[in-house]
């Protein structure tokens, strides 16, 4: 197999964008396309190759890679667009949304219908692991297209991990990100009820990055300044995973237990709070800032740190 490949990639938003800009920076010939001709044109200036469509995208490519907003959008593209039809037979296309589970299973289907192979392989690790091509995979879908992903998957991210048949690697995504918004709020409550009994947040973060109150919300995205300098607490919230991404993916999460019947409280609980956040305080900003919602519902006597929140 040539190791060079020529890649068609579709959606080149803050997380598309860094992952095609990667692949271009090891050798391989990215095609790409996107329906924002600014996207578009960062992605070019990166070393993309512009693409008038999604079908053009795929026309020469051995491997298509799409980063899309949900899954109408992966649906649409699949049948609707032209992308399968304008594709060689075999092709391998593997889908990095974050979309529902049986949305992905079904686009699985309609491509192997087609002819083509299938993986879906949702990312964590935000706009900052993309352009650091330290994302890691969650990939549903044959062992033999997972082999065949993989060293794509390794120069766009640290990890990849096979969690199963179609779909699986989307179950993993919204399970995945249940335990952190979860955990973010429990961070954030626990950082808003140490200023209210007059604890420092640098003496609540050493305590608890090394005790059992450990968690990635604290050691790596803390929603307060000061004790993690590159979380977004310190760049005023700017998103390296925005409030609108975190409520979709909850609301998926909270969809799927209650689909299977899973009594998921907190995860029911966390979409709501999220999905409020979003609407409102929490637009075009980090899931993190979450903690000035919460202060700002707190007691009035709750002592700021001057984090900007």
């Amino acid at each position: 197999m040539n190791s060079r490949r020529t890649i068609g990639f579709i959606g080149l938003g803050h997380m598309g964008g860094p992952m095609a800009a990667n692949l271009v920076r090891a050798g391989h010939r990215v095609i790409g396309h996107d329906l924002m001709p600014e996207l578009l044109g960062t992605a070019v200036a990166n070393g993309v190759e512009p693409a008038g469509s999604s079908a053009e995208a795929t026309a020469a490519a051995d491997v298509v890679i799409t980063m899309l907003p949900a899954g109408r959008h992966v649906l649409g593209l699949y049948r609707e667009e032209g992308a399968l039809a304008a594709a060689r037979p075999g092709t391998l296309f593997i889908d990095c949304s974050t979309i529902d589970v049986a949305d992905a299973r079904s686009a699985h289907g309609t491509a192997v219908a087609a002819g083509m192979r299938a993986l879906d392989a949702p990312v964590s690790g935000g706009v900052v692991g993309a352009e650091a091509g330290t994302l890691t995979f969650m990939a549903g879908g044959g062992e033999a297209e997972f082999a065949e992903a993989d060293p794509l998957l390794a120069i766009m991210g640290k990890r990849a991990v096979h969690c199963g048949g179609p779909g699986a690697g989307q179950a993993a995504k919204i399970c995945n990100n249940m335990i952190l918004g979860i955990s973010m709020i429990a961070v954030s409550e626990a950082f808003v009820l140490g200023e209210s009994l007059g604890l420092s947040h640098q003496a609540l973060f050493d305590v608890a990055s090394t005790a059992s109150g450990q968690c990635w919300a604290l050691t790596v995205n803390c929603p307060v300044p000061g004790p993690v300098p590159d979380s977004p607490a310190n760049r005023a919230y700017r998103p390296g995973f925005a409030a609108e991404l975190m409520a979709k993916d909850l609301g998926l999460a909270a969809d799927a237990a209650r689909a299977g019947g899973v009594h998921a409280e907190l995860g029911a609980r966390a979409a709501e709070v999220y999905a409020a956040y979003a609407e409102g305080a929490g637009t075009g900003r980090d899931f993190s800032g979450i903690v000035g919602t919460i202060r700002e519902k707190s007691a009035p006597h709750t002592v700021r740190e001057g984090d900007g929140a």
